[in-house]
């Protein structure tokens, strides 16, 4: 479980430095006046200039950005801005993407650079066709005339911008110390949980009639017959718990994204906040307990069949699911709050979930067929 959370919170410092910068932004005045610029190119897609500064938020925590809203004037405006939010990358998606990263591009920090801009790239092309999309169909109607004060241009300070930083920061691990916790000593629990009978174990284990997946780890060539035998305990354990069964139930609906069922785990646990499939598969491979980092533990997996679990596909595959998908509870919340209707909220959650399911998909089939 600690393992878990210190999986998430490994990453706080590249979110800090997120933060940082947004924070000069704001402190200097230039993004009311970023908000005049962006006008002309905001109405292509059918939103004001006033979307943009919600917009940039959001890249930090769309729970901000989505109540950084209220300064659009029209209602409908404002509602296809909160539906759209979501969609840009936030401080809880770079956890998934740093890890998906390290898998494709461990050696390579250039690729790893264009991964991370391409998807970024991709939140924003989806929120803008989205929006488009949404004023010209359910939200139709003119875009509301910008009326702005711009504030004078000012040196930003260097201790409002840490401040900040700080008050945001807190904020992250207070959830990762909270509902992140949660979920971990939940999903540990049902990880262990029910316990696999000793006599059926011992059935398991010697006649394999689970399929066992095999490590490609080159530590596993020199694995003593006890070493072996725990690992293949370990699966099987993991395999009869209530999370195992839960992840097999839908490998018939993921296998086609490439997932297998361990993923499928972490999917399913990470709906209440995206960075917490780290700390899932943290838990389910046990890394906390180990020397081997999660990247190197993840490298090593392999299919019944022998092939790599986390191939090329499966990564890009997992990637544009996380950039395009929901995955986070108390955005949800917030956005019924925010439009006073859970409607709203739910047509966002059904619509996320099903493009990022149909992208993830185009992207795995492609990719296999690519080679």
């Amino acid at each position: 479980v600690i393992g878990g959370v210190g999986g998430v919170i490994v990453f706080l410092p590249q979110i800090c430095i997120l933060f940082f910068f947004i924070s000069l932004l704001e402190d200097s005045g230039y993004l009311a006046r970023a908000a005049f610029v962006m006008e002309r190119v905001m109405r292509v897609v059918g939103l004001p200039g006033k979307a943009f500064v919600p917009m940039l938020s959001a890249h930090a925590c769309a729970i901000p950005g989505i109540m950084a809203a209220r300064v659009i004037d029209s209602w409908r405006d404002r509602l296809v801005t909160i539906l759209v939010l979501p969609m840009l990358t936030c401080s809880a998606r770079l956890p998934v993407y740093t890890m998906v990263a390290a898998l494709l591009f461990a050696d390579s920090p250039g690729l790893a650079a264009v991964m991370f801009f391409a998807a970024y790239l991709l939140g924003i092309v989806a929120a803008l066709l989205t929006a488009f999309m949404l004023k010209h169909t359910i939200l139709k109607g003119e875009v509301s005339p910008l009326v702005l004060e711009l504030p004078p241009y000012r040196r930003p300070s260097l201790r409002n911008a840490l401040l900040n930083v700080f008050d945001r920061a807190t904020v992250f691990v207070r959830r990762a110390g909270t509902v992140i916790l949660l979920i971990s000593v939940g999903l540990w629990a049902l990880s262990n949980y029910p316990k696999l009978p000793e006599d059926s174990l011992a059935n398991e284990v010697t006649s394999t009639k689970l399929p066992v997946e095999p490590m490609a780890d080159s530590s596993t060539d020199n694995e003593t017959p006890s070493d072996q035998a725990e690992r293949m305990e370990a699966q099987e354990r993991l395999a009869y718990s209530a999370a195992g069964r839960v992840g097999r139930v839908l490998e018939p609906v993921f296998a086609p994204l490439g997932f297998d069922w361990k993923i499928n785990v972490g999917v399913v646990s990470s709906f209440a906040a995206r960075e917490v499939i780290v700390s899932t598969l943290s838990i389910i491979y046990g890394v906390g307990e180990d020397s081997e980092t999660l990247t190197e533990t993840l490298q090593h997996q392999q299919r019944p069949d022998g092939s790599p679990v986390y191939s090329r596909a499966t990564c890009f595959s997992l990637l544009v699911f996380y950039v395009l998908a929901m995955q986070c509870l108390p955005t949800q919340v917030v956005t019924s709050r925010e439009t006073g209707s859970w409607r709203w909220a739910i047509l966002q959650l059904v619509y996320m979930t099903a493009l990022a399911y149909g992208a993830a998909l185009v992207t795995f089939q492609v990719t296999t067929w690519l080679g």
